[in-house]
């Protein structure tokens, strides 16, 4: 099994899934149930709060996704198996996982995330000292 990316042709998930109605109704659910928290919405790579609109969902598990006989989608994804990145973070993070052969292809997703998140949060945190 591998975390990599494949291109979008070659990828039913990426094609379909997440253009997918289940998806954007799993989607809103997230960020509807998010709005509920006490805390503001934030990505938790670098911190920075922001709306809705401003963020993408990665996935650290794909147990909840299941594509049916018909073609159709179920999303039944837990909230804790997904977690909110700006669109450059949550590109990082993907390049992360990408480039690296332990967290591509010897790690489950959900702890390939999580080592590349901690990564990625240790080089944001860094840039950002570096700046002030």
């Amino acid at each position: 099994m591998s975390n990599r990316r494949t291109p979008l042709h070659a990828h039913a998930y990426r094609v379909a899934f997440l253009r997918s109605r289940a998806w954007f109704a799993r989607r809103d659910a997230w960020f509807a149930h998010a709005a509920t928290r006490p805390e503001p919405l934030a990505c938790v790579a670098c911190g920075i709060q922001a709306n809705k609109r401003d963020f993408e969902l990665h996935h650290l598990d794909y147990t909840g996704v299941q594509q049916l006989e018909d073609g159709r989608w179920l999303a039944r994804e837990p909230d804790g198996d997904l977690i909110p990145l700006h669109p450059y973070c949550h590109e990082l993070l993907h390049r992360l996982i990408d480039r690296d052969a332990v967290l591509s292809r010897h790690r489950n997703r959900r702890v390939a995330s999580e080592l590349a998140l901690d990564a990625l949060r240790r080089t944001l945190t860094h840039a950002e000292g570096a700046r002030t």
